[in-house]
């Protein structure tokens, strides 16, 4: 009975549909975090009459045709990548970026990165870096006398020190673009890295037209609707309760069929 099968693949793709929404429950509070979303698919169908095969020796052909289908499969975990609310933190060094770029982030073994995390913290040598020490490119120092710290949307870092209270550029955050965003390669840490889904980088400054302004003192938070998250949970539920359900019924038939054969 293919019942069985395909209500076990029905359950299976509920399963991984709520590891999605926990996953995305879980990082509700996370800086920057973009939720995922399931896709699912139909699985290969069983062509018993052929759509458009010859139902008579004058020619006619069949409109519909009969195909039983085998279930669903879980086609992709595409990643939704608005925009999350601006929180303001009131700190020197947070940003966060209105717009389409991605601030653009050294690792250590030479790889760029790619967040939207602008939670950002200076080094024992005074250089900008992510919550993990990650140098923020271009690589902007600030000095040890200085008084105070101002980014302003475009990017441009000025600091004032105890000698000279006109504000002094020492550097421009650098922002990046792709073609497909949601194709980035998710590293974790907040971090993504490009892949052949993404397309290779756009590099520019903060109020390039296409790549958003930064925001000082601010962080973007998730972009996750906890109401439309315990929605789609309640509804994964019932799906897996239903499929639970077919798994029973076919189970019921099987034997009500068997015992006939007695």
């Amino acid at each position: 009975m293919n019942s069985l099968q395909i209500a076990a693949t029905g359950m299976q793709a509920q399963q991984l549909n709520v590891e999605v929404i926990s996953h995305n429950i879980a990082n509700m509070r996370t800086t920057g975090f973009k939720r995922m979303r399931a896709e699912f698919q139909d699985l290969l169908y069983q062509d018993i009459r052929a759509v458009g095969s010859t139902s008579s020796e004058s020619g006619t052909t069949v409109p519909t045709g009969l195909q039983i289908g085998y279930g669903v499969k879980t086609g992709a975990t595409s990643r939704v990548m608005s925009q999350g609310s601006l929180i303001n933190t009131d700190k020197e060094l947070d940003m966060a970026v209105r717009g389409e770029g991605f601030f653009v982030i050294n690792l250590p073994d030479g790889r760029t990165a790619y967040t939207r995390d602008g939670s950002f913290e200076l080094n024992s040598s005074g250089d900008l870096v992510t919550l993990d020490g990650y140098q923020v490119q271009p690589g902007l120092t600030i000095p040890n006398d200085a008084l105070s710290i101002i980014v302003n949307s475009t990017g441009n870092v000025q600091i004032t020190t105890s000698t000279s209270s006109t504000p002094t550029d020492i550097g421009q955050i650098q922002l990046a673009r792709f073609v497909n965003k949601a194709g980035l390669q998710p590293k974790g840490e907040n971090l993504f890295l490009e892949s052949g889904a993404s397309g290779s980088p756009t590099l520019g400054s903060p109020g390039d037209a296409g790549f958003g302004t930064v925001l000082q003192k601010f962080l973007e938070g998730a972009n996750v609707n906890a109401v439309s998250e315990l929605s789609d949970l309640i509804a994964a539920q019932r799906a897996y309760e239903m499929n639970a359900k077919v798994i029973s019924s076919s189970d019921e038939m099987m034997s009500a069929t068997a015992n006939i054969l007695r």
